[in-house]
């Protein structure tokens, strides 16, 4: 009888394995028959051929699934045309399913990943437009960043995943270097300021002894704080990792070193990308994909310098009330900005009450934002500095997301290199952009979505992210969180000129053919800011095309939606409630986000 038994539970356990493997190889090489499992397919695609995201996401651990965590992306120009060539036939495959058999949240689903798709294949003829090689988030110093803050030391076997990652440098360099080469026999090669920056931080890194460069000495922290292992274990481990960083780590940025050495020569002042085979069309799909719309370079420049008056009118009223009557607003802030009463001490006291105060602001500001918002997202978030090796070409503060297991929090990241930059007035608004009820806010709340597509929660759309962010600066100044501190609101103010100079500066060195020193000296003139911290913004700009104009872009289309809503709903409008319409269904492109306002208004209706 139990033989029996046994016979017919192996038949069944085989009947699910043949089952099972069907069902993947229709998931991973073909159309599935579900369009559920079409969604999730395209996400899994991008996850697995990407280890470095993997890890960051922190998705599949939980589920025992490690072997990424020692592996790179590959960066070869044969990965980088695979990439185009997917998404062509995943739009094939998404227009194979019936648009009118789909549910109200599948086809907004198709609507989002519709656009995507389109818009990245429309890239594919600007593959090779841009510098992966660069002073702000270039290959070489974001691998060192990912391995110190990103990269998992929690067991033995990270350790080893560790160092595989060390060695691993070799042949992404090299990828690397290939995919450089075709830019070059194209002609497009960085500006010289940018070539410049990144050997002088290339041989910084390669110059200290191994045991003293931060993968080393990060590891050397991280690990005495795993469970499980002995002394003598992470004494031999500690020397394998600097074997590593000595034997493939140096080796691969000497060869980067090398070439970028060769080709400053042939390196021009020249910045925008206008310089570029076809560039004016390119910086046209540029603008397009960052902001989502169809804006024209020229409407965004006019844009940037009618929303520059506007701005400034405000702050002349108070700067006039605060004691700087009569001074130019530029000359005004930066006379603020220098003054003692408003600074930190700039040493290291000073950087621990800077991120001490950044911390103080966005507890209260998670308080405060219980009135504001039905939704509270779990994830917690942490202020941290950005790391020096890479502050000072970095910008002022940027966030990362938490881990979606939750062993990582969001982390925001505040560039300490100099304190003279980080006047307190500016600090608020700050720690609301990059925080709460900002980026951590917005981000968080959608990797916490239940019921939609994976990609729904982790698709990146400049305009509506960055423009969240501004709108909830307004949003803070709305709510009266700026009550009593005028220069507080004037550091607001500076920071929406900021962002509406961007429009100017971004098209005037793009399409306009403004050298670099122009856009610094208008973005100074205007702002009042360091020089350090413009010429940097600026240089992100000449490498980043378009992406910067997002930011306003998105902020006024949210403030028009808000408007709309408002204006139509009257009495019957709660803030909550657009809230959530703005951030429950994860990032979109403006034009989609516009078509579920106006839902969300005849629903209310």
């Amino acid at each position: 009888m139990f033989k029996r038994i046994l016979k017919w539970a192996l038949r069944i356990v085989a009947v699910l394995v043949v089952v099972l493997a069907i069902f993947l190889i229709n998931l991973i090489w073909f159309r599935p028959w579900s369009l559920n499992l079409f969604y999730e397919k395209i996400f899994a695609q991008v996850l697995f051929e990407e280890p470095e995201l993997l890890s960051s996401l922190g998705l599949v651990e939980q589920f025992g699934i490690t072997g990424h965590n020692a592996k790179l992306g590959d960066a070869s120009p044969a990965h980088q045309q695979k990439f185009f060539d997917r998404a062509k036939q995943n739009l094939e495959d998404l227009h194979a399913y019936p648009l009118e058999k789909q549910n109200a949240s599948q086809q907004l689903s198709t609507h989002i990943l519709e656009w995507f798709l389109i818009r990245e294949i429309e890239g594919e003829k600007y593959q090779w437009h841009n510098y992966p090689v660069n002073q702000l988030f270039g290959v070489q110093n974001e691998f060192p960043s990912f391995m110190v803050n990103t990269h998992r030391l929690l067991a033995p076997r990270d350790c080893e995943y560790y160092r595989q990652r060390l060695i691993a440098v070799d042949t992404k360099f090299d990828q690397l270097l290939d995919s450089l080469k075709v830019r070059e026999q194209k002609g497009i090669l960085p500006p010289r300021f940018v070539v410049e920056k990144v050997l002088a931080e290339m041989n910084n890194f390669v110059a200290q002894p191994a045991s003293e460069n931060i993968l080393a000495t990060s590891f050397k922290t991280r690990a005495a704080k795993i469970n499980g292992m002995t002394d003598e274990q992470r004494i031999a481990f500690q020397k394998r990792i600097e074997t590593a960083i000595t034997d493939h780590v140096y080796p691969a940025y000497h060869k980067l070193i090398d070439y970028f050495t060769a080709i400053l020569p042939k390196t021009t002042t020249d910045d925008g990308v206008w310089k570029l085979p076809d560039g004016d069309a390119f910086y046209a799909y540029a603008l397009r994909k960052s902001t989502t719309t169809t804006l024209k370079p020229d409407a965004v420049h006019d844009l940037g310098v009618r929303e520059v008056a506007r701005i400034e009118t405000e702050m002349r009223a108070l700067l006039d009330a605060n004691g700087y009557a009569g001074r130019p607003i530029g000359e005004a802030m930066d006379a603020m900005g220098k003054d003692p009463r408003f600074l930190f001490a700039n040493d290291e006291k000073g950087r621990a009450d800077a991120l001490a105060e950044y911390t103080r602001l966005i507890n209260d500001a998670i308080e405060r934002s219980r009135l504001l918002f039905a939704t509270v997202p779990k994830a917690k978030i942490e202020v941290q500095r950005v790391p020096v090796f890479k502050e000072a070409t970095a910008p002022g503060a940027y966030y990362n997301g938490a881990s979606l297991d939750g062993t990582r929090p969001g982390i925001f990241y505040a560039n300490l290199r100099d304190m003279n930059e980080i006047p307190k007035w500016s600090m608020r608004t700050l720690a609301y952009h990059e925080g709460v009820p900002g980026h951590h806010w917005q981000i968080a709340t959608a990797q916490e979505l239940k019921g939609l597509p994976q990609f729904r929660k982790l698709i990146p759309f400049t305009a509506y992210q960055e423009g969240w962010a501004l709108y909830t600066e307004w949003l803070a100044k709305e709510a009266g969180w700026y009550e009593g501190d005028p220069f507080g609101d004037l550091g607001r103010l500076q920071a929406e000129l900021f962002r509406a100079v961007r429009l100017v500066v971004d098209t005037g060195i793009h399409s306009k053919r403004w050298p670099r020193e122009q856009a610094i000296t208008y973005m100074r003139e205007k702002t009042g800011m360091g020089e350090k911290e413009v010429t940097a913004e600026i240089e992100r700009y000449i490498v980043n095309p378009g992406q910067a104009c997002a930011y306003k872009v998105g902020m006024l289309k949210i403030q028009e939606l808000r408007k709309r809503a408002q204006t139509e709903l009257g009495t019957k409008f709660d803030q909550r409630q657009f809230h959530d319409v703005v951030l429950k269904n994860g990032a979109l492109p403006l034009e989609i986000l516009e078509e579920q306002v106006a839902a969300y208004i005849q629903k209310t209706k």
